[in-house]
């Protein structure tokens, strides 16, 4: 699933795409608007199937990430730290299963 909420500190709104078990495995970078955001749901959504628009990435503590780019090589929205490459790799795998259909429940409403 995926949320869209808004920050009370910066006034931007956000998105998070959840697993199924509840971790956040995805989030966005700040949007001026609520459609923005949503606009970037959609593009995770359209996206997420394609293996070359994954980035795997491992932080200067040895920790693994990965980013996940629109074709225009913008990022639309990166996951958490990872202890291993297997467990960042899982976490594209559930970015590649779960957004797609993913339902997008606004928390600005």
């Amino acid at each position: 699933m995926f949320e869209v909420y808004q920050s009370e500190k910066s006034g931007e709104f956000y998105f998070r795409l959840k697993a199924k078990n509840g971790q956040v495995i995805l989030t966005s970078e700040g949007y001026s608007s609520k459609s923005a955001a949503m606009n970037g749901v959609e593009s995770v959504k359209k996206n997420a199937a394609d293996d070359a628009r994954f980035e795997m990435k491992t932080a200067s503590n040895g920790k693994f990430h990965f980013s996940l780019k629109a074709a225009n090589h913008q990022v639309i929205g990166k996951s958490q730290m990872y202890a291993t490459e297997s467990g960042a790799k899982n976490g594209i795998e559930s970015v590649k299963n779960n957004a797609p259909g993913a339902e997008v429940k606004d928390l600005t409403a």
